[in-house]
């Protein structure tokens, strides 16, 4: 061993304390510490796969909103009817089982002075928005 007088002794470069006042160290568990370490590593992962199952669940009802939206504007763009009209307006969809078409109409079951006429079979309450798609009105599917 070669004596230098920076380290005379070459403590730095020994794998072993040479004397006592040395810090005491203690080898390390490798076993345990990656046990540890995988631990963490899976408590972590599910925590991001948890994260994106969600953000999934929510793109997929987004999905079928605008599948039903879609949907809705089919069965208006099919109905007859004889108005104008209007983004933000609410309408019914209906069925006229005398005229045996669907209709969109501007007066709802309950819109009638003297009772809905018997041959309507009123379907779902809609509302037409700016982007020229249907949207069902909650609740008030017949």
């Amino acid at each position: 061993m070669e004596l230098t007088e920076h380290d005379p002794w070459k403590h730095s470069s020994l794998p072993y304390a040479m004397s006592t006042l040395t810090p005491k160290f203690e080898l390390v568990p490798v076993k345990e510490q990656k046990d540890i370490m995988v631990n963490a590593a899976r408590m972590h992962a599910q925590q991001e796969y948890d994260r994106i199952i969600e953000l999934v669940t929510v793109l997929q009802r987004q999905a079928e909103d605008i599948k039903t939206r879609l949907d809705i504007t089919d069965q208006v763009r099919a109905a007859e009817y004889q108005f104008k009209v209007y983004p933000g307006q609410n309408y019914w969809l209906a069925y006229c089982s005398r005229h045996h078409k669907t209709i969109l109409t501007r007066q709802g079951p309950d819109d009638w002075s003297t009772g809905a006429p018997d041959s309507y079979r009123y379907i779902v309450q809609i509302q037409w928005l700016g982007d020229y798609t249907w949207l069902e009105v909650p609740g008030t599917r017949a």
